[in-house]
């Protein structure tokens, strides 16, 4: 289970649960999201793909590849091109459709910082990591892009654990998935 301690004190777990098919073998993950150990809301349908992706780019971006190398310090660095930009969104949806039930998203910022010895303003950046639970009430976590690329790796890792003995080429029924055609 991953988790982050928030700015205000409480403690957001997030766990990958398995999304299975119609004959019950998992094929991607929803997660589960807890504040302080009390259930807090449901987000992210199918989003492990996402995940997996956002842990290769935060690590690539803190080896200084593409755009995140114009960045000093490895701290600072993360993926995309835009200085504030989302890096996740993930609500819960309805088969009908609706919203409703948890948001867990990750949106950059740049932070100006005074530094007074220098006498020079220092740009940081920061994921800043935002859920909102059914009752409406946020929480907060702000988040290097080394503690992000901890935060997404253990879920990944917890997500492939949940997903273990699966067969990714072929979906156990004949049709979707296999070189069969009907």
């Amino acid at each position: 289970m991953g988790g982050l301690r928030c700015v205000d004190g409480s403690f957001l777990s997030v766990t990958p649960v398995a999304c299975t098919d119609s004959v019950g073998t998992p094929y991607e993950i929803t997660l589960e999201l807890h504040r302080d150990g009390t259930p807090y809301g449901s987000v992210g349908e199918r989003c492990g793909w996402l995940l997996s992706r956002l842990a290769r780019g935060v690590d690539e971006a803190r080896r200084g590849g593409g755009a995140a190398r114009r960045w000093s310090d490895p701290d600072d660095r993360f993926p995309g091109e835009e200085p504030d930009s989302e890096l996740f969104s993930f609500r819960y949806r309805t088969r009908a459709g609706l919203v409703g039930g948890g948001e867990l998203r990750c949106q950059l910022r740049t932070i100006p910082m005074w530094q007074p010895g220098s006498g020079a303003w220092r740009l940081t950046r920061r994921a800043f990591v935002e859920a909102w639970g059914t009752t409406g009430v946020g929480m907060r976590a702000v988040l290097t892009s080394s503690e992000l690329s901890a935060f997404v790796g253990e879920l990944v890792n917890e997500a492939e654990g949940c997903l273990e003995g699966r067969d990714i080429a072929r979906n156990p029924v004949e049709g979707a998935g296999t070189d069969d055609s009907r």
